[in-house]
């Protein structure tokens, strides 16, 4: 009996694992799989070498993390504009955007001005607290709390 349930736990191992690799064995080499790579994210994939592309790229310091030390003022109601002073903003073509986390992914209006300042529009929220995040080439800062006013 023993043999038998053996035998059984054998034959389904075997069968779990020849179910991948018998499909991976008919994939021709270079074919394109959805969900993976660039075509996960919707972005196009780089196609060949173009120079002077290279040399136009920004080069971001990803060693410098930036840092809110104040959004002026601390609170406000949607529709106003709010100062995000800090460092290690980084520049405009390395400074990735400005996030309330009360709205999730929604695209918040902002203006990049430098290295220390950002100016932000509060976007349409729930009243009460949120924070402000920034998204820099050296990473994200998250604000203190930030208390978005009801209309």
């Amino acid at each position: 009996m023993t043999r038998l349930i053996s035998a059984i736990i054998l034959g389904v191992f075997l069968f779990v694992l020849s179910g991948p690799l018998a499909a991976q064995e008919q994939k021709r080499d270079g074919s394109i799989e959805e969900g993976t790579g660039f075509s996960m994210f919707g972005t196009e994939s780089i196609k060949g070498f173009d120079e002077t592309k290279i040399d136009k790229d920004p080069v971001c310091d990803r060693s410098k993390r930036p840092k809110i030390h104040k959004v002026e003022p601390d609170e406000a109601k949607p529709g106003t504009k709010v100062v995000i002073k800090g460092e290690n903003f980084g520049t405009k073509e390395c400074f990735h955007g400005v996030a309330f986390s009360a709205t999730g992914a929604a695209k918040i209006d902002y203006k990049f001005i430098n290295d220390t300042t950002i100016e932000a529009i509060v976007p349409n929220a729930k009243a009460g607290m949120t924070f402000i995040d920034v998204v820099a080439g050296g990473g994200n800062a998250r604000s203190k709390g930030f208390l978005v006013q009801a209309k």
